[in-house]
C-alpha cells in the first residue's frame, strides 16, 4: 500500500472509531451507564468479532493491516496522557478521618479476589488449556490471574459516585480512597509480574530490571519533583507551554520503563503522581481540562485496538462457562471483601454494601491491565476474550446494583418501627398526671 492511500485509509478509520465510540458513550449515559461501556462495546462492534464477520470486505476496506501500527501509536499515546491524568488527580489526602477503613478496604479487597484468582488459575488449569493456555503455568501468569479479579476501576468508580451523588457520602469518599489504594498496589504487582513474565521486550535479567526500575522511582521522586515544583510554581510559564512540557515529560517516562521491559503505563502514572499540585493543593484547571479532553478524544483508538484482539469465534462451550465462572467470582470476592471490611471498619450495614458494590467496577483500568498481559504473554487470545466480557460485565452490573443497594436501604428505613411518645403513667384514681410545671 502506497503512503497516500495508508493516510486515506487511516483518516477513514479515524473518522470512524472517533464518531462510533462518542455515539456509543452517548447512549450508554442515556441508559444510566458510564460513558466508557458504550465505548468499549463500539471497540468490540468495530473489531474482527462484529464489523469483521457481518461485513468483511468493509472491514478490510476500513482497517487494512498496514494501518495498525499507526493506531497502535495512537492507542499507546492516549493511554500515557490518560494513565498521567489519573496519577495528578490521585490525592490520598481525602482519606482523611477516614483513612483506617479505608485502608482495611482496600487491603481486603485486594488480598480476597487475589487469593481467589490465582486459587482458580490452578484448580481449573485444564479448563484454562482448552482457553489455549499451556497446561503448566508460570507463577507470572497465576499472578496476573488474582490481579484480573483485584482491579477496580478507579476513573469509572470516581463517575458513578459522582452521578449518584455519593461524593460527600461515607460510603463515596471510603471506596474511592481504598480503590486508588487497591489500584496502586495492583499495578505494583502487575509491574513485579511483567518483568518475571517471559514476554517483557528487555535484554537485562529480571533483578537488574528490579534494580533499574526502583532507581528511577527514587529520581522521579527525589529529583524531578523539586524541579517540576520549582519550574511550575517560580515561572509564569504559559499553560499550552506547560501542558506540552508535562506531556513530554509523561511520555519520556513512560519510554523508560517501556526500556525496563515493563509497559508504557507505568511510567506515565508515575509521571503524573510526581507532578506537583498548586500551591494551595488544589488541580490545575489549565492542565486537567486538556488532559482530560485529549484522552477521552484519543482513548476510542485504545477501545478499537482491544476490540481488535477478541475473538468471540473462539469462545465455545468452555468460554462460556468460564466465563460465567470468573464473572460470578468477580462480582462476589469484590462485593464481599469490600462489605465485610467496612462493616468491620465501623460503617453500618447499608454503607458497607455500598461501598462493596462501588469497588466491583472494573472498566477501563481492567482493559489496560489485560492488554498488558496480552502483549506480554500471559494471556491467551481466548482468554483474554473472557476477561475483557468479565470486565464489561462487573462495570454494566454495577449500576443496577447500587440502585438495588439503594432500595434495600430504604426498605429497611421504612419498616423500622417510629418511636413511640412518652406517655405519663396514670394516678391510682385511673386519671393521667400531668407532667410538672418546671418552668
Amino acid at each position: 500500500m502506497s503512503p497516500d492511500a495508508m493516510i486515506t485509509h487511516f483518516v477513514g478509520a479515524s473518522a470512524v472509531i472517533v464518531v462510533a465510540a462518542q455515539a456509543a458513550g452517548w447512549l450508554a449515559r442515556r441508559l444510566r451507564q458510564p460513558y466508557i461501556v458504550g465505548q468499549l462495546a463500539a471497540g468490540i462492534a468495530l473489531g474482527p468479532s462484529l464489523l469483521g464477520a457481518l461485513a468483511p470486505d468493509a472491514y478490510a476496506s476500513l482497517f487494512p493491516g498496514e494501518i495498525e501500527p499507526a493506531l497502535m501509536g495512537f492507542a499507546q499515546f492516549a493511554l500515557v496522557v490518560f494513565l498521567f491524568e489519573v496519577g495528578y488527580e490521585l490525592d490520598l489526602k481525602i482519606l482523611g478521618d477516614r483513612a483506617r477503613t479505608s485502608l482495611i478496604v482496600a487491603l481486603a479487597s485486594f488480598v480476597v479476589p487475589m487469593a481467589v484468582g490465582c486459587g482458580s488459575a490452578l484448580l481449573f488449569r485444564e479448563s484454562l488449556h482448552e482457553l489455549g493456555m499451556p497446561r503448566d503455568l508460570s507463577p507470572a501468569m497465576v499472578v496476573f490471574a488474582g490481579i484480573a479479579l483485584s482491579i477496580t476501576a478507579v476513573p469509572v468508580l470516581t463517575a458513578i459516585v459522582r452521578e449518584n451523588e455519593l461524593s460527600r457520602s461515607v460510603p463515596g469518599v471510603v471506596a474511592v480512597s481504598a480503590a486508588g489504594l487497591l489500584d496502586a498496589v495492583c499495578w505494583t504487582v502487575l509491574a513485579a509480574a511483567l518483568m518475571d513474565s517471559g514476554g517483557a521486550e528487555s535484554a537485562l535479567g529480571w533483578p537488574w530490571r528490579v534494580v533499574l526500575a526502583v532507581g528511577f522511582v527514587a529520581v522521579m521522586v527525589l529529583a524531578a519533583r523539586p524541579v517540576l515544583r520549582r519550574l511550575l510554581w517560580g515561572t509564569r510559564m504559559e499553560p499550552s507551554l506547560r501542558l506540552a512540557l508535562l506531556i513530554g515529560f509523561a511520555l519520556g517516562s513512560a519510554w523508560v520503563t517501556h526500556s525496563l521491559g515493563l509497559h508504557v503505563i507505568f511510567g506515565a502514572l508515575l509521571a503524573g503522581v510526581v507532578v506537583p499540585r498548586e500551591e494551595d493543593g488544589t488541580l490545575d484547571p489549565d492542565l486537567l481540562r486538556p488532559l482530560h479532553d485529549v484522552s477521552s478524544l484519543l482513548l476510542p483508538f485504545f477501545f478499537v485496538l482491544s476490540g481488535q484482539s477478541v475473538a468471540l469465534n473462539s469462545m465455545n462451550g468452555t468460554g462460556w462457562a468460564v466465563l460465567l465462572v470468573v464473572t460470578v467470582l468477580a462480582v462476589t470476592t469484590k462485593i464481599g471483601s469490600g462489605t465485610l471490611a467496612a462493616r468491620v471498619g465501623g460503617l453500618d450495614r447499608h454503607d458497607a454494601r455500598t461501598v462493596g458494590v462501588l469497588l466491583s467496577a472494573r472498566g477501563l483500568t481492567e482493559l489496560i491491565a489485560l492488554n498488558a498481559g496480552l502483549q506480554a504473554g500471559l494471556l491467551s487470545a481466548p482468554l483474554y476474550t473472557v476477561l475483557i466480557f468479565m470486565a464489561l460485565a462487573t462495570t454494566l452490573l454495577t449500576q443496577p446494583l447500587l440502585l438495588l443497594t439503594r432500595r434495600l436501604a430504604e426498605r429497611d428505613r421504612a419498616r423500622r418501627p417510629s418511636p413511640v411518645p412518652f406517655a405519663p403513667p396514670p394516678s391510682q384514681n385511673g386519671t393521667t398526671t400531668a407532667p410538672a410545671d418546671v418552668s
